[in-house]
């Protein structure tokens, strides 16, 4: 995104997911935009933190949470710093984990695994799902039950993924687009947040780590993938 604007400061950009807009430069404020660039954001940063709580509903003995994230983006350096205020009181500790390499990311997981009672959030979107394959596997590997944003790595392994629906949010994005070609502006189109969460669960991979689901939280499941 910040590439587009170093091409153009009038062309209409609207963006359909973006973590920390006003951070990163592509916005004044949620509210007033004040450019050429509106949108729709990933999830708010206070978010983060629902991670952590589910992850612990479904792993109580949990004292342990890696937290995969990129450290170079302000977006998740926010949401690592709102699972770190929530910490205290789940009475978990967390090591950060950069998503630079894979192999820098076996090293770190590891490591991480040396030690009981850990379990795994991924924070980025893009890093986690440009190296969802090898985190799904060192997850199972190293029976550690995990988290994420993305529907993906649920259906392809991972314990369970909580995050917007991203179909909405591209289907939101379009009328945002739909407004723009209409002639409104996009300095005037407030971000917004998402509005529709959806949370999905895979019982074969709780089965092979030893966790038993919640039936609470297999109740207000999403999706079930069995």
């Amino acid at each position: 995104m910040r590439a587009l604007l170093q091409f153009t400061n009038s062309v209409p950009i609207v963006f359909a997911a973006a973590t920390d807009p006003v951070g990163g430069g592509l916005v004044a404020s949620l509210a007033h935009p004040g450019g050429n660039v509106t949108g729709f954001l990933a999830r708010e940063l206070g978010f983060s933190a629902k991670w952590l709580e589910l992850l612990k509903e479904v792993a109580p003995r949990l004292v342990r949470v890696a937290v995969l994230r990129d450290s170079t983006t302000t977006g998740e350096v926010g949401q690592f710093a709102a699972i770190q205020t929530a910490a205290p009181a789940f009475g978990v500790e967390l090591t950060p984990i950069d998503l630079r390499d894979a192999r820098e990311i076996e090293r770190a997981v590891t490591a991480f695994a040396r030690q009981p009672n850990g379990g795994l959030i991924m924070v980025s979107a893009s890093g986690a799902d440009l190296h969802r394959k090898l985190i799904i596997a060192l997850a199972a590997q190293h029976q550690l039950p995990a988290i994420d944003p993305l529907r993906v790595h649920a259906s392809e392994g991972g314990l369970m993924s909580y995050g917007p629906d991203q179909v909405d949010q591209y289907r939101r994005a379009a009328g945002y687009v739909d407004r723009v070609l209409k002639g409104e502006n996009p300095a005037d189109l407030p971000v917004q947040a998402p509005t529709k969460f959806e949370l999905v669960i895979n019982l074969k991979t709780a089965k092979a780590l030893g966790i038993e689901m919640p039936p609470s939280l297999l109740v207000s499941a999403d999706e079930i993938i069995e």
